[in-house]
């Protein structure tokens, strides 16, 4: 799905969505649920891209269904793999996810990724903003491209609708909450989640203000 010419949702992540942005260097957002990086690798090449010409993969977070092909895409591609540092342990198997993420790393496996490197806060990477949105997960992120905001797991939509990810895989609620009303302040007209369609922002966040 082109979302302007610049970014790109790849279908072949249904279920999580990854994003191509053609920024000044080609960089994947997320990397979809795992087994999934040949349809990748065959959706960048309908793209005019090679694995060779991502520059970059940077995670939201350390959740199963976002870092399914990391290991694979960074292999293939020679990409710089960031993620959030407090997310880093998880991400590397060294802690154990707690609650019901346990139950789903148990029976979703992925190949583990190496992450090289680790955001810090108003960082920006080319021309991609990381801001630190943590309550999913300690070290969440979302990432802001001009009027686009990435929002990882720090919502999802469904009918033209925005609201929180459930309950039961949200690390901290309060953190959550100021997250989404700081991240309301921002400026941005696009909402592109990794869960539902992309929105327009219009007022749909203001219930979070």
């Amino acid at each position: 799905m082109k979302i302007n010419d610049k970014v790109h949702l790849l279908e072949s992540t249904k279920g999580s969505y990854a994003y191509l942005v053609l920024g000044e260097e080609p960089v994947l957002i997320d990397t979809g649920n795992p087994n999934h990086d040949k349809q990748i690798v065959a959706e960048l090449a309908q793209l005019g891209l090679k694995p060779s010409n991502i520059a970059h993969i940077l995670l939201t977070h350390s959740d199963v269904d976002h870092i399914g092909n990391a290991k694979a895409l960074q292999a293939a591609s020679g990409a710089t793999l960031w993620a959030p540092q407090e997310d880093v342990p998880y991400i590397h198997g060294e802690k154990k996810l707690p609650g019901f993420r346990r139950i789903i790393g148990a029976t979703m496996k992925v190949d583990r990724p190496n992450v090289s490197h680790t955001y810090a806060a108003g960082q920006k990477i080319g021309d991609l903003e990381v801001i630190p949105t943590p309550g999913h997960t300690p070290g969440h992120i979302s990432i802001r491209y001009n009027d686009i905001l990435f929002t990882g797991d720090l919502i999802m939509t469904r009918a033209g609708r925005i609201k929180p990810a459930p309950g039961f895989l949200t690390w901290d609620k309060a953190a959550l909450q100021k997250s989404l009303r700081e991240v309301g302040h921002l400026t941005f007209d696009y909402v592109c989640p990794a869960h539902g369609r992309p929105v327009e922002r219009g007022n749909l966040w203001d219930a979070f203000l």
